[in-house]
């Protein structure tokens, strides 16, 4: 399992007096194969973090490291390469392609790879998440919950090192939530991955190994259980 360490990520934007410090200098490490949730208010930074860690935006300054190699000294072919190989994604609006099916949504990371999919692997993620029935339905055939799945299922198809979570369950009611993320925590223990979600919901956040909480772009608490 890779590690991924933070080290001093400033994102800053505007300058002078409409400078907005984002995120403003965190270093952390994320614990491979454990649940870390980044809570705070909204404006605090944490969605902002979440993409600078993930690859997603270039920081002002600042270092991440996925085991020795600082992503951000790459080019963005490699860095995009990156994500596509060692990172998954959850968003809170599901991010599925409308004109592909369930399977073919499940197995996009892998076909943008220009790879075969693992269909022993592929098949075991399905049946985790309950998707065995809907493969053929397309994502407006699907309930908030069921393409919140897809999405989960997505996420792990490339069997990525870490997969990071913006509001997974924004989008769903309470009860779908809670089945929702007793899947997301059953199917990152059973594959062993690592998990870092961005969450507002102090209830899910409770559900953590670690709880981070970011205030004015800086961590004010840190707390594993």
């Amino acid at each position: 399992m890779k590690t991924l360490k933070i080290k001093d990520i400033k994102k800053y934007y505007g300058k002078n007096d409409n400078l907005v410090k984002a995120v403003d200098g965190i270093s952390i490490d994320i614990e491979s194969s454990k649940f870390t949730a980044v809570i705070g208010a909204s404006g605090s930074g944490k969605s902002t973090l979440l993409h600078c860690i993930a690859g997603l935006d270039r920081p002002t300054s600042g270092n991440v490291f996925l085991d020795d190699i600082d992503i951000y000294t790459l080019s963005d072919v490699y860095l995009s390469r990156i994500r596509r190989e060692e990172f998954g994604f959850i968003f809170q609006s599901f991010n599925l392609i409308p004109v592909l099916n369930v399977y073919d949504n499940i197995i996009l990371p892998v076909s943008l790879d220009g790879k075969k999919p693992d269909e022993e692997y592929i098949n075991r993620i399905i049946e985790k998440v309950g998707l065995e029935s809907q493969l053929k339905k397309f994502p407006n055939e699907l309930s908030g919950g069921q393409q919140q799945r897809v999405a989960i299922a997505r996420a792990l198809s490339n069997k990525p090192s870490v997969i990071f979570a913006d509001e997974p369950t924004g989008n769903l009611d309470s009860k779908t939530t809670l089945e929702v993320m007793d899947l997301l925590k059953s199917t990152v223990r059973d594959f062993n991955k690592t998990l870092v979600m961005i969450t507002h919901n102090n209830d899910i956040a409770n559900e953590a190994d670690r709880v981070i909480t970011i205030c004015d772009g800086k961590v004010v608490d840190d707390v594993k259980k």
